[in-house]
């Protein structure tokens, strides 16, 4: 991972409810707890790219007497927020979470997580280069179990990518569930069902890197 940023700090605007982060993180689990809602499976696997301190996932099964029946892998790379999403799951019991120390970047991170029923990109797709977007979304089907979903991120500050993610989600055989750009911000939430064919992970080989 190549960012020069403090990634733990960058945590704290959750602190205000009003604040944008924390306006697209309840958007974010928003979409979980309806993905669980409608999903009756008695398993469920969900992966997490780059996922801070796993507040997205983790306060929605924090709730949920079902929380059981999902296994997650939390990918992440800063040691700090790693602490932190482990206490919170050994706070809650959440037995079926692990959180990796490592680079979601890295194609072997997944090895035995995927395929996922639900693949969490928040806090992603704007912090690496567009080619690595767009690289990133075309190996999506390695990640996806059939009928999966993937639930993104991505901010509109101009030049506005998002058309071109939608695009790029729609060539890797994803269909849109929903979008959310608020007027008064620059974040949206993507949120796509995969309907495609599922591909092997590959054994090795780089999605992105992250930049300052």
């Amino acid at each position: 991972m190549d960012s020069d940023r403090d990634w733990y700090d960058w945590h704290r605007p959750y602190a205000d409810e009003g604040s944008p982060l924390t306006r697209r993180l309840r958007l974010v689990q928003r979409h979980i707890a309806d993905w669980l809602d409608e999903r009756p499976d008695r398993s469920l696997w969900v992966v997490s790219m780059c996922a801070g301190q796993g507040r997205d996932l983790l306060e929605v099964l924090a709730g949920r007497p079902d929380a059981g029946r999902v296994r997650a892998r939390l990918i992440e790379y800063d040691p700090r927020n790693v602490e932190v999403a482990r206490r919170e799951i050994g706070a809650g019991n959440l037995t079926g979470l692990t959180v990796l120390h490592a680079d979601a970047g890295d194609l072997t991170s997944y090895s035995g997580a995927v395929p996922a029923d639900l693949v969490v990109m928040a806090g992603v797709l704007g912090n690496i280069s567009d080619a690595d977007a767009r690289a990133t979304i075309t190996a999506l089907p390695q990640l996806c179990a059939p009928d999966a979903t993937v639930i993104w991120t991505r901010t509109r500050r101009a030049p506005d990518l998002t058309p071109a993610v939608r695009a790029w989600l729609a060539d890797a055989g994803f269909v849109e569930q929903a979008f959310h750009a608020p007027e008064d911000v620059l974040f949206s939430v993507g949120v796509h069902r995969f309907r495609g064919r599922p591909q092997p992970l590959a054994e090795a080989g780089q999605l992105f890197r992250f930049r300052t």
